[in-house]
C-alpha cells in the first residue's frame, strides 16, 4: 500500500529534535521556526515532558471516559489557572478540528440556531462544519458545502452587526490571531464591538486560539489582549506539544446534558499527563514572558529589512509579507540556511517556534534570514 498523496513533501527525513533544533537521517541540524504548524509548545524532547509520558504509558495510557479520570479534573484546575478561565468548564478531545466542531454543535444546542458567522481567510479545520467555517472553497468539499456560513471582513464592525442584527446567527467564529490567513491581527475596537453585539443579540461568540493561543502571542489567549471574554474558546497544537488533544473551555452560562457531547479517545491518560507536562514547563519557565520578550525582539529587528512588504504578529506569532511569491526563499532557508519556515499562501512566510526560542537562536534566524535575502 502506498500513502495518498496530498502532501507535497520537502526531500528531508527528521529523525529527531530537541529545544529548537531538529536533525534529519544524515545528521544535519536545523534550525526549527516553525514547530511542526505550532504545535511544539515547550520544546522537542523536553525531559520533564518526556519522563511524564514515559511514566504514564507503563502505568496506563488509556481506558473509557465510562470511569473517573482524575488527571483530567488536574488538567482543567491547571488550565483554568493560567489561562484566567476558572470558572469554565472544560470538554477533552483531540484535534483543533474536533475542538471547533463540538463548540459549534454546542452554541446550536444552545440557542437553536443554524447560521454561522465566519471571516475572510479564516481556517477552523477540515471536517464537516469547521471545514465550511473555513473561507477556502478548495477545501470544501460538496456534502460539507451547507450554506450555514457568511463570511465577513475581518475587522468590519459595520457589516458584522448588519448579519448579527438579522437574529439568526448561532455563532461568529474568530481566530485569536489569523494564522492560516497570514497572521492577520482582529483589532481592540473589532473584538469589543464583537462581543458587545453578541450579548446583545443572543449570538454564541467562539474564540479559535489552536495556533494562537497557549501562550504564543505573549499572553496566554491573543484575545486577551483586547480585554474581552468569549463564550467558548477552542485549543489544540501547543496543549500537548505534539500529542494529539485539544479542548474546549465552556462558559458557565452553558448547563451540560448527558450524551450531548462525546469522545473516544479525548482525554485519555496519556494525552492528560503530556499536557500536565506542558504546563509545568510553561510555567516554571516562564515560557508566555519569553514569548513575549523574544517576539518583541523579532518583529522589531525583522522590521529593519527593506525587502520586507509588511511584518506582523505579536509574541512568537510572526507573519513577514512579501511583494513577490516566497517559495524559493522558503526553500532556500531549508537547504542552505538549514532552517524550518511556515507559509501563508503565496506571499507570506510565517514563524511559529517553540515558546523556548532563546534570542542567541533568534539572532542566528536573523544572521541565516539576512543571508537568502
Amino acid at each position: 500500500m502506498k500513502l495518498f498523496d496530498v502532501y507535497p513533501l520537502y526531500n528531508i527525513n527528521i529523525v529527531k529534535g530537541k529545544g529548537c533544533k531538529v536533525w534529519d537521517e544524515n545528521g544535519v541540524e536545523y534550525l526549527d521556526l516553525y514547530g511542526g504548524h505550532a504545535v511544539i509548545s515547550v520544546g522537542h524532547a523536553h525531559p520533564h515532558y518526556v519522563e511524564m509520558i514515559s511514566n504514564q504509558v507503563a502505568t496506563l495510557g488509556f481506558y473509557s471516559n465510562s470511569v473517573i479520570n482524575k488527571l483530567q479534573q488536574q488538567v482543567a484546575d491547571r488550565l483554568g489557572r493560567l489561562s484566567g478561565y476558572e470558572d469554565y468548564s472544560l470538554f477533552l478531545i483531540n484535534s483543533g478540528a474536533e475542538a471547533n466542531e463540538n463548540a459549534l454543535k454546542l452554541a446550536s444546542f444552545h440557542n437553536g440556531r443554524t447560521k454561522i458567522v465566519s471571516f475572510s481567510k479564516a481556517f477552523h479545520g477540515r471536517t464537516s462544519l469547521a471545514v465550511e467555517a473555513t473561507n477556502n472553497p478548495s477545501i470544501i468539499a460538496p456534502i460539507n458545502n451547507n450554506g450555514h456560513v457568511t463570511y465577513l471582513p475581518l475587522n468590519d464592525i459595520e457589516a458584522m452587526r448588519q448579519e448579527l442584527a438579522k437574529g439568526d446567527v448561532c455563532a461568529v467564529i474568530i481566530e485569536g490571531i489569523q494564522g492560516v490567513g497570514g497572521i492577520k491581527i482582529p483589532t481592540t475596537e473589532f473584538m469589543q464591538e464583537l462581543r458587545k453585539t453578541c450579548t446583545e443579540t443572543g449570538t454564541i461568540l467562539i474564540l479559535d486560539e489552536i495556533q494562537s493561543g497557549y501562550g504564543r502571542s505573549g499572553k496566554f489567549f491573543a484575545h486577551q489582549y483586547t480585554g474581552i471574554q468569549p463564550d467558548i474558546i477552542t485549543v489544540a497544537k501547543g496543549i500537548g506539544n505534539g500529542f494529539p488533544m485539544a479542548g474546549v473551555l465552556i462558559s458557565p452560562m452553558f448547563t451540560p446534558i448527558y450524551g450531548q457531547l462525546g469522545t473516544t479517545f479525548g482525554g485519555n491518560h496519556l494525552a492528560c499527563a503530556a499536557a500536565l507536562a506542558v504546563m509545568d514547563i510553561v510555567e516554571k519557565e516562564n515560557l508566555i514572558d519569553n514569548a513575549a520578550k523574544v517576539g518583541n525582539y523579532l518583529l522589531e529587528e525583522l522590521k529593519k529589512f527593506p525587502q520586507i512588504k509588511e511584518v506582523r504578529g505579536r509574541g512568537l506569532m510572526i507573519g513577514l509579507e512579501f511583494d513577490e511569491p516566497i517559495k524559493e526563499l522558503r526553500s532556500r532557508l531549508i537547504y542552505d540556511e538549514h532552517v524550518f519556515t511556515g507559509v501563508s499562501g503565496t506571499n507570506v512566510l510565517r514563524l511559529l517556534p517553540p515558546l523556548c526560542l532563546s534570542m542567541e537562536e533568534a539572532d542566528k534566524f536573523l544572521v541565516r534570514f539576512k543571508k537568502v535575502l
